[in-house]
């Protein structure tokens, strides 16, 4: 049988003065590194002001059963009370601990550890997608930089990537379904699923990559695809693998057909491949890691727009950048992005490229005489 896990929750995110729907715990373990968990308050019973103000005397911190987090999310997704940076941390957390299961080195990977995940992450998509009701893309872009970061590139970014692939498909299409929304979400989140048959020291590596190392991150869309048609994993019937499949494998695909690893071009590219391949450019580029800086949006939709067509598709493009706030005066120094830039790669600095001034060593001003 296996030993029950908990996880910690601050006491100010907490809901007070209704009927919780999760029991409480405290440790009441005294020796160190020990834990004994005791129920303290029971779910479905009503949690007063003063009942939490005694808890906080007595007990140092709370603890809520692991097989009980999903309730807990989805009381601060429903609380008007606890903040949506609060609420998306949690949910980003969350998704962190399910991802974590599927890259775990101690742990022999397999198809009940993914069919488990995948069913974990949709709540966490499904809660992402009530919470983000309230956010444009440029809002959800000041979310992300709010939110506390995690020493895996791969987790981060996947999350991030899922919620702008949510944002931009309401752009595209505001009277989506939630059907479409979820599978959009988990497209995103899961698009790096092959990363899980490539050694961590290479995923994990911001000091550059060599030939021989690249060419194995570019084997992870199909990876990915291989892992979700093997026929044994197993989701809830209103779940389409193939569309998430068709996400895992297309979204390093380009709009002119130079991509990989099936080199598709344009509509032969799934719609939501091609909304994860922007958010997933978009994100790269400017959220930052420990390790390395970022551009300014304007930089960064400057950038994108010179891919639209290239890497991108340029109506969606256009949509995506049309709700992003960016400025359109042109500093001194233009720079563009190597045509080698991939987002799969934790860059410690962007393969960036300083345009040449057009006006470079012209002459404006001075006053020539041509002698006959």
């Amino acid at each position: 049988m296996s030993e029950t896990s908990f996880f910690s929750i601050a006491y100010d995110l907490i809901i007070k003065n209704t009927e919780i729907t999760y029991d409480l715990y405290v440790n009441a373990s005294s020796v160190d590194k020990k834990q004994k968990f005791i129920r303290v308050f029971p779910m479905d019973d009503f949690l007063s002001q003063e009942d939490l103000e005694e808890f906080k005397q007595k007990y140092r911190q709370l603890y809520v059963r692991e097989d009980q987090r999903n309730l807990y999310m989805d009381s601060l997704v429903k609380s008007s009370d606890i903040s949506g940076v609060d609420t998306v941390s949690f949910i980003k957390d969350s998704a962190v601990e399910y991802l974590q299961k599927m890259f775990d080195d101690t742990k022999e990977f397999n198809t009940e550890i993914l069919s488990q995940t995948i069913g974990e992450c949709r709540f966490a998509v499904e809660s992402m997608i009530d919470v983000l009701d309230d956010y444009t893309i440029d809002s959800l872009r000041g979310l992300i930089g709010n939110l506390s970061s995690h020493d895996f590139y791969t987790f981060d970014h996947s999350i991030n990537v899922s919620m702008y692939c949510i944002s931009i498909l309401r752009a595209l299409k505001p009277e989506a379904t939630r059907d479409e929304l979820v599978h959009i979400g988990l497209g995103g989140l899961l698009h790096d699923l092959g990363k899980v048959k490539i050694p961590t020291n290479i995923l994990n590596s911001p000091g550059g990559l060599s030939e021989d190392q690249y060419a194995e991150i570019k084997k992870h869309p199909g990876y990915g695809i291989d892992l979700l048609r093997s026929g044994e994993v197993e989701v809830a019937d209103d779940l389409d693998l193939n569309i998430i499949a068709r996400v895992v494998h297309e979204h390093h695909e380009n709009w002119d057909g130079n991509g990989y690893p099936s080199k598709l071009r344009e509509k032969e590219i799934h719609l939501y491949a091609r909304v994860c391949t922007i958010a997933d450019f978009f994100d790269a580029v400017t959220t930052k890691r420990s390790y390395n800086d970022v551009l300014s949006i304007t930089q960064a939709i400057g950038i994108m727009e010179k891919f639209s067509g290239i890497k991108l598709d340029p109506a969606l493009f256009k949509v995506f950048a049309s709700h992003v706030k960016h400025g359109n005066i042109k500093s001194g120094r233009q720079i563009k992005m190597s045509d080698s830039f991939d987002p799969a790669i934790p860059y410690d600095k962007l393969p960036l490229e300083e345009i040449k001034d057009l006006f470079e060593k012209e002459d404006f001003g001075k006053i020539k005489i041509k002698e006959s």
